[in-house]
């Protein structure tokens, strides 16, 4: 049968499905079979053969042979799944069934009052679509259940979606419910260590039952946001429970499968446009799936983080336990502990988000990957929900193999508003590893890397190059970035204990940020901004203390700018001045006015770009107060949590025994924590902004903060080195 016969016959049983006006009985395999038994239909022509209009006529005006055309489809993959796929011809119906779900089901749950029909059992039916034989006779399992069984179990179907280890007698298929599918592994890695051999074929059915995977747990889409903050997902929650009986060997497969791929290969130049990579399809749907499945709650994967980080103000002992305990996903998650699986995850992570950053000298000779975000979301929720994992990254050197790629990402994004989400889950990255030692120590290492960013050309560490992208996003960036200015901020306090030498680039972007946050009427425009003031200063008062020697570049920019320190400290705080700064016209914000120029950009650089046209509407849950969104807890040796104790006062001044032996290199994973936790509790931030239009600046609110304001150890500075270097500019 040649290709457009096959898309004939397919198409005329669609519109006879659509014309029908009366019930076809569940019964009539003849019909039925036209849809999934009598051809080989590719995904693409399924979704252009059955159009979105026709769906949903037959939803309103048909119901029933919509519901007779979703169970019959889920039958026949019951009883291949039962079967084992032995024939070519079985295998080519699970396919056209599974293309077929994939695009009906988004439609079943568009409407309320379908979203129930997949967990009701079909009148009659009892056992007909459950796989479990041991069952109450009656009881038949929900539409969904058997669904959701049933890919799990096509997932592990020998010579379909995996290599079978009976070689000799080809007749003898293996029993699907004997087989036990840890050894059916799809790749090595955490847990399993043979690697078996490449087949695209295999990957390619995989993908095609993920995708199907993904649409069910697409349900949550559909909700309004009020309700779906509030129930779980029956598909995901279902799922990940002990009711499937290859929820380990597929979390470690989806995991291996991801941290195993290498996009380069070989390296041979153009290979990626001379043929097909299907295992690059399968690790997208993985990471996807995997990403949907350790949600233990519904919603957004960063409202769930930031959600995950509140709960632990209340009791920081329960970070023991690992979150969602009846999702075995995320369960598993938390217990990978050996040192080999560790390394064998982070250099994954690490080699593929470096990949979209390697310099060829033949122009894009080299594959390309771009679910970069989704490997920031899920390197997110190994740290949250495996202590150890967080652990081992920040004791290891690989650790600045994640924060160049993150840079990159969060300097390309900072002008795309679409891409808003990606800002964020970078930035909540970097906040929960600069909360340790040994990341601000390891910022240290020398930046040598010269990969393409608009930012000024420097000589410096990596601690350079945070700084100086995190000022480009603060001074380059658009409005929606402001309540992540405290974060940014936030990261650079905790790291500067450890800067042992700044360069003047990444000097003079702070002394900058100062003089930009520091203008009167920036101050005055929003009860919180002089928060940001507090922060830089307190920026500068660790490096002058703790890392004086080096920093000579970061003084000899204080020297310079000392008329802002001046300034500061005679900030007028009486009504009449409040007044007349208020009501000086505001042509330009404080930032932009005071943005300076940048100079010579890196080669082969290129600006970033703003949103595309009809992408402006991404959402993204109010961010709260930097209190709530960072951990009151730390990292100790052996990969537990410890508690730390909450400041009481806002303006403790920095002790100076707190960072004994900060610039030491040597790993310290025990040492003072007393700078993160006062950057991290000290400071309430009023998250909500509708408050502040009805909020205006007086006397007693200045005076209330301008009196904390730690300029002490600047100024004492400031009165002994700066008759020195006037004299030592007349001497010379």
């Amino acid at each position: 049968m040649g290709n457009a016969d096959t898309k004939l016959h397919f198409r005329k049983a669609v519109i006879q499905l659509t014309t029908k006006t009366q019930p076809v009985e569940a019964t009539d395999n003849v019909f039925w079979d036209q849809f999934w038994a009598e051809c080989s239909i590719a995904v693409q022509d399924v979704f252009a053969l059955v159009p979105a209009a026709e769906i949903r006529a037959v939803r309103e005006e048909s119901p029933s042979n919509l519901a007779t055309l979703c169970y019959k489809a889920v039958e026949r993959l019951v009883q291949c799944a039962d079967s084992g796929c032995p024939s070519e011809k079985e295998r080519q119906i699970v396919l056209n069934c599974t293309r077929l779900l994939t695009r009906i089901l988004p439609y079943i749950f568009e409407d309320a009052d379908w979203r129930g029909f997949f967990w009701s059992t079909i009148p009659g039916t009892k056992k007909s679509g459950s796989l479990d034989e041991d069952a109450d006779e009656n009881e038949a399992r929900p539409l969904a259940e058997s669904l959701l069984l049933t890919v799990a179990d096509l997932l592990f179907c020998p010579d379909f979606t995996v290599q079978s280890h009976k070689k000799n007698n080809p007749d003898a298929s293996e029993e699907m419910r004997s087989i036990d599918s840890c050894e059916y592994i799809w790749e090595a890695g955490v847990g399993f260590a043979q690697s078996p051999p490449p087949n695209y074929i295999h990957d390619r059915n995989r993908t095609e039952l993920l995708k199907l995977l993904l649409t069910c747990f697409s349900e949550a889409m559909y909700l309004s946001p009020s309700s779906e903050t509030q129930v779980l997902n029956p598909w995901v929650s279902f799922f990940c429970s002990a009711e499937n009986r290859h929820a380990l060997p597929l979390f470690t497969s989806l995991l291996n499968v991801v941290c195993s791929y290498d996009p380069v290969g070989y390296g041979i130049p153009y290979n990626h446009l001379l043929f097909s990579d299907y295992r690059e399809q399968l690790v997208e749907q993985a990471l996807q799936v995997l990403i949907v499945t350790l949600e233990h709650e519904t919603g957004s994967a960063v409202s769930a983080a930031l959600q995950a980080l509140d709960s632990s103000s209340s009791n920081p002992s329960e970070e023991l336990e690992p979150a969602g305990p009846d999702n075995l996903f995320v369960n598993y998650l938390s217990r990978i502990h050996r040192e080999e699986d560790l390394s064998f995850v982070l250099r994954g992570f690490a080699q593929l988000l470096n990949n979209p950053l390697i310099q060829t000298y033949l122009p894009r000779s080299t594959k390309k990957i771009h679910f970069h975000q989704e490997l920031l979301i899920l390197f997110w929720k190994f740290c949250d929900f495996n202590k150890k994992f967080l652990f081992f990254v920040l004791k290891s050197s690989d650790v600045l193999e994640m924060l160049v790629p993150i840079l990159f990402y969060l300097n390309d994004a900072r002008a795309d508003q679409s891409r808003v989400g990606l800002m964020h889950i970078g930035v909540f990255i970097l906040l929960l590893l600069s909360g340790e030692r040994n990341f601000g120590v390891r910022l240290n290492k020398p930046y040598t890397l010269r990969v393409p960013m608009d930012i000024p050309v420097f000589t410096g560490t990596h601690a350079d190059l945070l700084i100086v992208i995190f000022h480009k996003i603060i001074t380059c960036g658009h409005q929606r970035l402001h309540p992540l200015f405290d974060c940014l901020l936030t990261i650079i306090v905790n790291i500067s204990p450890y800067l042992k030498s700044l360069s003047m680039v990444a000097a003079n972007k702070l002394l900058h940020l100062l003089e930009a946050f520091s203008t009167p009427w920036y101050l005055l425009s929003a009860p919180q901004n002089h928060n940001l003031v507090f922060f830089l200063l307190e920026v500068f008062n660790n490096i002058i203390q703790y890392q004086f020697d080096g920093n000579f570049n970061l003084v000899y920019a204080i020297i310079r700018k000392r008329n802002v320190f001046h300034q500061l400290a005679n900030l007028p705080t009486d009504e009449a001045s409040i007044q007349k700064t208020l009501q000086k016209k505001k042509n330009k914000s404080g930032i932009s006015r005071l943005n300076s120029t940048d100079g010579e950009s890196m080669e082969g650089s290129r600006p970033a770009a703003p949103a595309e046209p009809g992408t402006l509407k991404a959402t993204l849950e109010a961010t709260p107060g930097i209190d709530k969104i960072t951990e009151k807890s730390q990292v100790s040796e052996d990969g537990t949590m410890i508690a730390l104790p909450r400041s009481s006062s806002p303006a403790t001044p920095p002790h100076r025994g707190a960072i004994n032996g900060a610039s030491d290199t040597e790993s310290n994973s025990e040492r003072d924590s007393e700078v993160f936790t006062r950057s991290q509790t000290s400071r309430s931030r009023i998250s909500s902004l509708s408050s502040t239009a009805a909020w205006t600046a007086n006397s007693g609110w200045m005076l209330s903060w301008k009196s904390r304001l730690p300029l002490q150890t600047i100024m004492r500075l400031l009165q002994v080195l700066v008759p020195q270097v006037e004299k030592i500019c007349i001497d010379k």
